[in-house]
C-alpha cells in the first residue's frame, strides 16, 4: 500500500516539473519571436516614412499651379507646377494632337519648353506663312503669372506675329467646358460677340490668323475696332471681361508687325 502511494505522489511531482518546463519553453520561444518583430518595426517605420514622403512629394510635383495656352492651330495647353516644370501637355484639336506627339517637353522648365515649341518645324513653317501665334499664361497667383509671362515674352520677343497675354483660371474653366484651349476660347468670345451664329466648333480648327482676319472683317462691317494687339506685350483679362466687352490691353513692337500683316 505504501509503495502505491509513493508512486502516485512521484507521478504528481513529475507532472508539475513537466508543466514548469513546458511553460518555461513557451516563454523563451515567445521572447525569441518578439525580438525579430521589434527589429522589423525599426526598419519598417523609416521605410513607411519614405513612402509617405514620396507620395506627398509626387502629389505636390504633379499638381498644376498654372496653364500655358499655345494657339496657332495647332492648339495645346501646358500645365506647369510650382517649380516651373511642365507636368502635362493637352491637345485641343487634331493639329494639336500631331504637335503634341512631336514634343518631348514633360518635366522641362517653362522657358525650355516654350523654346522647343517655337523651334518646332510645324510652328516655324506656320509663322513663316504669316500665321499668328498666341501664348497665354493662366493662373490666379498674380505675382507668379507675371513672372511666367515675363519669361515667355523673353522667349518670343524676336518673333513677329507672336502675342502674349495673361488670364485668370475662370477663363480656363469656361474654355475647357467648351472643349477649347484658353487662346481659342478668348478669340471665340470676341468673334461670337460680333456674329452670334459662330460656334465653338467653328473656331476649333480655324487658325488664329483666320479668326483674327474674320474678326477684323466683322468689326469693319459693324464699325467697331478689333481689340487684339501686341506681341511681347501683356494682355490681361478674365473670363467675365472678355465675354462682356472683349477688352484687352497690349503693347510692344510686334503689335505693329501684326497690323502691317493685316493690311
Amino acid at each position: 500500500m505504501n509503495d502505491k502511494m509513493k508512486k502516485a505522489f512521484d507521478q504528481i511531482h513529475a507532472e508539475d516539473e513537466l508543466k514548469q518546463s513546458t511553460m518555461e519553453y513557451i516563454r523563451r520561444n515567445a521572447q525569441a519571436q518578439e525580438k525579430p518583430k521589434i527589429k522589423a518595426y525599426r526598419y519598417l517605420v523609416p521605410a513607411l516614412a519614405c513612402l509617405v514622403f514620396l507620395i506627398v512629394g509626387s502629389f505636390v510635383y504633379l499638381t498644376p499651379t498654372a496653364n500655358i495656352s499655345i494657339d496657332i492651330n495647332p492648339s495645346i495647353e501646358l500645365s506647369v507646377n510650382r517649380f516651373d516644370r511642365v507636368v502635362s501637355v493637352k491637345s485641343y484639336n487634331d493639329d494639336g494632337k500631331e504637335l503634341k506627339a512631336q514634343l518631348d517637353i514633360k518635366n522641362m522648365k517653362i522657358t525650355k519648353a516654350v523654346e522647343q515649341v517655337m523651334a518646332n518645324d510645324t510652328i516655324e513653317a506656320l509663322l513663316s506663312k504669316d500665321e499668328i501665334l498666341t501664348i497665354g499664361v493662366i493662373g490666379n497667383d498674380k505675382e507668379k503669372s507675371e513672372k511666367i509671362l515675363s519669361e515667355v515674352e523673353a522667349c518670343t520677343e524676336k518673333q513677329k506675329n507672336t502675342y502674349c497675354y495673361s488670364a485668370s483660371t475662370q477663363e480656363v474653366e469656361g474654355a475647357h467646358e467648351m472643349g477649347l484651349s484658353c487662346g481659342k476660347y478668348k478669340a471665340y468670345l470676341e468673334l461670337h460677340s460680333l456674329d452670334g451664329s459662330i460656334t465653338a466648333e467653328d473656331v476649333r480648327n480655324m487658325t488664329m490668323r483666320e479668326i483674327r482676319d474674320l474678326i477684323s472683317r466683322l468689326s469693319s462691317d459693324s464699325g467697331t475696332d478689333p481689340q487684339f494687339s501686341g506681341n511681347g506685350g501683356q494682355q490681361s483679362s478674365d473670363c467675365t471681361e472678355s465675354e462682356h466687352n472683349g477688352s484687352h490691353s497690349g503693347k510692344g513692337q510686334h503689335g505693329k508687325n501684326h497690323k502691317k500683316s493685316e493690311k
